[in-house]
């Protein structure tokens, strides 16, 4: 397995087991080959993407030998942001808010997950707290992964906008860090809502079962484009080409499906910046609306 870390291993560190299994190969690429980075947006805290996307990066490294692919996560949405702001990644998985404005920094898009229905907000809370609906959050805190996490704060945040609720003056808004920590806010009752998106609440449903029971989804938001493929402009275009492929035929294969089933999504399909287009439109209004972000070339 040819897969080098793009962060701390002090993350690691508190889970050998994961650090064996997933333990890198750090001999030296060829002279042939072209080392190129691929990041993922922080979904997960990095130890679980390294889990999810290894296996990925593994494959594109075996199924395209003349390159080599190396993996790398960021502790949050503001590191990985920066990254992409200094073009420090070649391919890269970020969320639609990201993925529109990098495309003004020399990136494009060439595909997406699948699965758009699931590209939604939610807002969790604790079962036995007696919230039903949404003014009843008024005066209370409300967790959120980022500023920037598009499906888990600024979709919620839109949706508490338009029921009725000030979410500059009549919640407090607190931002920890990733999807996992505002989850658990809500289960410890350190916020009483918690914002998050299916596929990480799906994930803490399967591996925390004994705290999800306890949480509640007060409201779905609607649904945008999912994540987007992007890459930056200097790639070779048969590179890209060859990489799609490869993230597109995982769905042809029981081993690509099971590497499927991890994110969790049904395939990769392709995309293009027209894709994107309604997620332009959403944050215009958002923007206008709610709270300014920054909107500069959308």
């Amino acid at each position: 397995m040819v897969l080098a870390l793009g962060f701390s291993m002090g993350g690691m560190a508190c889970r050998p087991d994961l650090a064996e299994r997933y333990s890198p190969d750090y001999a030296p690429a060829p002279p042939s080959q072209t080392e190129y980075v691929f990041a993922v947006h922080p979904l997960h805290n990095p130890t679980r993407l390294l889990e999810v996307y290894g296996p990925i990066v593994d494959r594109l490294n075996a199924r395209i030998p003349q390159a080599r692919f190396r993996f790398e996560a960021s502790r949050n949405y503001a590191e990985f942001e920066r990254k992409l702001h200094q073009r420090q990644i070649h391919f890269a998985l970020p969320n639609p808010y990201q993925t529109v404005r990098c495309l003004h920094n020399g990136y494009r898009v060439f595909g997406k997950m699948g699965d758009d229905h699931l590209f939604r907000g939610i807002l969790l809370v604790r079962a036995d707290r007696g919230i039903q609906r949404v003014a009843d959050l008024k005066g209370k805190a409300i967790s959120y992964p980022a500023p920037t996490a598009l499906a888990a704060t600024l979709m919620p945040q839109f949706y508490l906008h338009t029921h009725g609720l000030d979410v500059n003056h009549d919640v407090q808004s607190v931002y920890v860090g990733s999807q996992e920590s505002s989850i658990m806010n809500v289960h410890l009752g350190l916020s009483a809502a918690g914002a998050t998106w299916p596929v990480p609440w799906q994930a803490f449903q399967l591996h925390h079962a004994d705290r999800a029971k306890d949480l509640k989804v007060l409201f779905e938001t609607e649904s945008l484009p999912n994540n987007a493929l992007v890459v930056r402009d200097d790639v070779p275009a048969d590179l890209v080409r060859q990489v799609a492929a490869v993230l597109v035929g995982l769905k042809a294969d029981v081993e690509g499906r099971r590497f499927l089933a991890e994110i969790p999504i049904s395939c990769f399909e392709p995309a293009t910046e027209a894709t994107y287009e309604p997620v332009r439109r959403y944050l215009h209004r958002f923007s206008s609306q709610v709270r300014s972000i920054e909107t500069g070339g959308l």
